[in-house]
């Protein structure tokens, strides 16, 4: 068994999410949030700030941990056992840019009830569920602060 870990984001302006669109080859198709693997000496939430920026052009700041995913899917060689570790994120306007070498074909930001049917992964939907309750949260209290540049 192959163990990996990934970081990733779901980044919130003004109420809506952002999500990726990836096309591999026709093999894969469906939206995503963005996340990806972390490199070597990095911590995770430099990897999920960074795999943001990579995958949606987006940058974003980190308002909390929401949680870990974990989920198996098979390789050739073997069977990957991975971790993926989600933070809460804001931006501060509704631009992206779909990183094309990455098959993202398209990318923009979605209404909660949008994008939680967009997803494609019941893990990701999850964790958008528990990541929306805590942006609604923190935005009912007054403490949801526009991203500074």
């Amino acid at each position: 068994m192959i163990e990996a870990v990934s970081c990733g984001g779901v980044v919130i302006f003004r109420g809506k999410i952002l999500l990726l669109y990836k096309n591999y080859r026709g093999r894969y198709e469906g939206w995503v949030l963005p996340k990806g693997t972390v490199e070597p000496g990095e911590e995770y939430t430099e990897t999920a700030l960074r795999e943001v920026k990579e995958e949606s052009g987006v940058t974003a700041s980190i308002v909390k941990y929401v949680g870990k995913s974990e989920y198996t899917f098979n390789v050739p060689e073997d069977t990957v056992d991975k971790d993926v570790h989600w933070y809460l994120m804001r931006s501060d306007n509704y631009y992206s840019k779909p990183q094309k070498e990455e098959y993202f074909v398209d990318s923009g930001y979605y209404k909660y009830h949008e994008a939680y049917h967009l997803l494609k992964f019941t893990n990701e939907k999850q964790i958008l569920e528990k990541a929306y309750d805590e942006y609604l949260s923190l935005y009912k209290n007054k403490l949801w602060i526009p991203r500074k540049n």
